[in-house]
């Protein structure tokens, strides 16, 4: 089955060949990329809570406080190192209490789901599910994990189990299962009801996640304008959204054909926030200026950055698309992909197996693996894009011609490079 796009398919096609209508104004974000990021207030939360658990270290709540206050800081800086705290601290306060208290296990699922440890994330809200109490935010949490964990009976069943339309945990857990069944307008109907309940609420938590989702929403939907302005708005929430920020990165990149104004966002948002995939992008960007230099500083930096064992296998994923694609380095990839389906056995897992089986030579392993695991069961063009270069190695080419078409639709989200490579399918 082949997803159903909201706008029509030849305007798509006709973009591939012409320019596009520019969708940014830097006069609207130019005042959130000069902004200055202090951790001042949120490292002296931390140390009062440390100063608190000093003088009094039975006072086990003091833990979870801590906790939170480093999970801040991971959430603003993107130090891995601060995620990792908060898990020390929240297992800490869980062995205290003998895993009796429902937060500190729904806090520490949480932080697994942060660290890619889905299994284990799954492990520690069934203990939570087991105490009985709040029962229904756990099962909210269940949903999410089966989902990331590719167990999508167990997570249609917590969807049923939750239903409440009214509800903005439900609606914007109804808006992603539409999405992962390729039922993206339906995705976007919810999302967009959701959205409404979170401006209604005027939380502005729930207000920034609501509009960065919506914005990647209408930006997988072609509707460049609203994903635009949905950055916006989180950014009027706050001025430091990293995500925001790398998401009108994109749309100047990838729509807009401005790269040194996409790079110059994206030094911005690397100058205080160090999540290691921003370098990746931007050694994307340096090899569609044909800057080798910039591109070979970039994934040297990325390299640098997940060296750090602490990540654990947090950019499996990312790295086995590295070593195929970039690196030529197709055996380590292979292992790592090896590793990603046992942690997290789903379609695009098993899509980076069969792409690394492929980089590897072994067309036969590779077509059983798409065929068995991933064609039909996932519409994320990336991995559309590999099922069509692994069709075409095994000759079967009545299957490549509809997924070339997808991938048509889908060049802004793949990114410029990607347009000789998909029409050369």
């Amino acid at each position: 089955m082949i997803i159903k796009k909201i706008l029509p398919l030849i305007l798509l096609i006709a973009a591939f060949s012409c320019n596009s209508k520019q969708v940014s104004n830097a006069e609207d974000y130019n005042k959130y990329i000069t902004t200055t990021v202090s951790q001042t207030d949120l490292l002296a939360s931390a140390q009062i809570w440390t100063d608190k658990l000093e003088a009094a270290p039975n006072q086990f709540p003091y833990l979870g406080k801590r906790a939170s206050a480093y999970t801040q800081l991971f959430n603003a800086t993107g130090d891995i190192d601060y995620l990792i705290k908060a898990e020390g601290d929240l297992l800490e306060a869980i062995k205290v209490t003998n895993g009796k208290t429902t937060s500190y296990l729904k806090s520490l699922a949480s932080n697994y789901v942060s660290q890619h440890r889905f299994k284990e994330a799954l492990t520690v809200l069934e203990q939570a599910k087991t105490n009985g109490d709040k029962i229904n935010g756990t099962k909210k949490m269940l949903f999410d994990v089966h989902l990331e964990l590719g167990n999508y009976i167990y997570a249609q069943a917590y969807l049923k189990d939750i239903k409440n339309t009214s509800d903005f945990d439900y609606l914007i857990r109804l808006a992603k299962w539409e999405d992962h069944n390729g039922n993206l307008e339906g995705a976007i109907e919810n999302m967009e009801k959701a959205t409404k309940i979170a401006e209604s609420s005027n939380l502005k938590s729930m207000k920034q996640w609501a509009y960065t989702n919506s914005a990647d929403f209408y930006g997988h939907a072609g509707d460049l304008e609203k994903s635009y302005n949905y950055f916006l708005k989180a950014l009027a929430l706050d001025p430091n959204d990293a995500y925001a920020k790398k998401g009108i990165a994109w749309i100047i990149y990838s729509h807009e054909n401005n790269t040194e104004e996409a790079l110059s966002i994206l030094n911005h948002v690397t100058s205080y926030y160090k999540a290691p995939d921003y370098d990746l992008l931007k050694a994307e960007i340096a090899e569609s200026q044909n800057n080798a230099q910039l591109k070979t500083e970039a994934l040297e930096n990325y390299q640098k950055a997940v060296s750090n064992k602490q990540y654990g296998d947090m950019y499996n994923g990312y790295n086995v698309t590295l070593y195929t694609d970039d690196l030529s380095l197709p055996k380590r990839a292979l292992d790592l992909a090896k590793t990603e389906v046992a942690n997290r056995p789903t379609p695009q897992s098993y899509d980076l197996l069969a792409w690394s089986y492929f980089k590897n030579g072994n067309v036969e392993e590779a077509i059983e693996i798409i065929e068995t695991y991933v064609d039909g069961k996932t519409y994320e063009p990336a991995v559309l894009y590999h099922v069509a270069e692994i069709y075409k190695a095994a000759g079967k080419t009545e299957k490549v011609e509809p997924l070339k078409e997808e991938l048509i639709a889908s060049l802004y989200e793949l990114g410029p490079l990607m347009k000789s490579k998909i029409q050369s399918l």
